[in-house]
């Protein structure tokens, strides 16, 4: 059978009268044999020069080789070369600023190409997960005009004269939308001003947020731990292969099951001081501490009911304890961390501005989000799930750069 193929070189030989090319598309990979006697001099001389990552356009027909990728070959009756390129810079052991310098040829890499299909199936999932569960997605803004958890880590901009922010997060706007929708999502870019340097922060990543109406902390701990499940189990079906490839065996995610084990704050801070952990109660965790946590788990597990002071101002108190928040991070296994940020949200006007006064916000501009408060509050709960944390765990990534195609971290924003 004749066909026709348009893709890149991804390598070559030649062989006296005879051309062996693999040749990629967004497919997969081909074999192609190529005859100077049926090529011609011109035609053979051209795709013998052909540099890694030229471009070409090939006819041909299908022949069975079970030494070939995929089991067959095509056997060239001719070859346009569209672009035989330049010597290609990008090779096996450069060091890392070199190949992040050179990001816009690395996505080419076959471990790249299958992080973003993994990527893009987990967004897909996503919002299938989402419209089973009648959740609305809705488009809130990334250009706001006061900054939703902290001053600190939000970037600020000169808007037209006026204080600017770039989102850190799209709650407040999707708490405005519960009311007329009750249940909503977005999914955004944010951005966090943190100087972190670590395996798992990026100053821009994709932001899923839902916020559920006539929710409290259980009814959302259960949310999460369903979309979790069904997003593992839609890629372990649609992307067997791209996980084998990234070291995720697909049974893992197919045998993930709920509910997830839950573990309050109190026994984390007794887990870590057991192990050795110079914590005391108040205290945030950590990436060191998460990973003691998490180390030896083969799912997810809930960490919950944080100390108040070092949660988000919209956290709802837990009922007979002031002190603490109801409030859920869920850790993903295997050491990755913290996956998701979820809580209740405060519906009490005077608590709310109480701790907004507390973090030295300027209270005119929280006015709009106060007034949901005023007319018709109701319970509600969201969380937040970073896109990219999510990605590095399922494929097995040493580093949250490599889940994204042109990360934004402390010291690059380019290309």
């Amino acid at each position: 059978r004749r066909i026709r193929i348009h893709g890149w070189l991804v390598r070559s030989r030649s062989s006296g009268g005879l051309l062996f090319l693999v040749v990629r598309d967004r497919t997969g990979q081909v074999q192609v044999t190529a005859r100077r006697d049926v090529l011609g001099e011109a035609d053979f001389d051209r795709a013998e020069h052909v540099q890694i990552e030229g471009s070409v356009d090939i006819e041909g027909t299908v022949a069975e080789d079970r030494r070939s990728p995929g089991g067959r070959e095509l056997k060239a009756a001719r070859i346009r070369v569209v672009q035989s390129g330049d010597p290609f810079p990008v090779m096996a052991d450069q060091t890392e600023e070199f190949r992040l310098d050179q990001r816009h040829l690395v996505v080419r890499s076959p471990e790249m190409v299958a992080t973003f299909r993994v990527k893009a199936e987990i967004l897909r999932a996503l919002r299938e997960f989402l419209s089973s569960e009648e959740v609305l997605e809705m488009t809130p803004p990334v250009l706001t005009g006061n900054p939703a958890e902290g001053g600190a880590e939000a970037f600020q901009i000169d808007y037209f004269g006026r204080p600017g922010y770039l989102s850190q997060t799209a709650q407040l706007y999707l708490e405005a939308l519960i009311f007329p929708h009750e249940r909503v999502y977005g999914l955004t870019p944010s951005f966090r001003a943190e100087k972190s340097r670590t395996p798992r922060h990026l100053t821009e990543y994709l932001h899923l947020e839902v916020e559920l109406a006539w929710c409290d902390l259980a009814e959302l701990l259960d949310f999460e731990e369903r979309m979790i499940v069904a997003v593992a189990h839609t890629l372990a079906d649609r992307r067997p292969t791209e996980l084998r490839e990234l070291g995720r065996p697909p049974e893992e995610l197919r045998a993930l099951a709920a509910p997830f084990a839950r573990l309050s704050y109190d026994e984390a801070i007794e887990r870590l001081r057991a192990r050795g952990f110079a914590i005391r109660w108040g205290q945030d965790l950590g990436t060191a501490e998460e990973r003691a946590l998490t180390m030896e788990e083969a799912a997810p597990i809930f960490l919950t009911r944080f100390p108040k002071e070092i949660k988000a101002f919209y956290m709802l108190e837990t009922p007979g304890n002031p002190a603490t928040v109801e409030a859920a991070d869920l850790l993903a296994p295997e050491g990755y961390g913290e996956l998701i940020g979820g809580s209740c949200r405060e519906t009490d006007l005077g608590r709310l501005t109480a701790r907004l006064q507390a973090t030295g916000a300027d209270l005119p501009s929280y006015q709009w989000y106060l007034d949901l408060r005023r007319y018709g509050s109701v319970p509600h709960a969201g969380f937040g799930l970073g896109v990219e944390r999510l990605v590095r765990w399922i494929t097995r990534r040493e580093h949250i750069r490599d889940t994204t195609p042109f990360p934004r971290t402390p010291s690059r924003h380019t290309p």
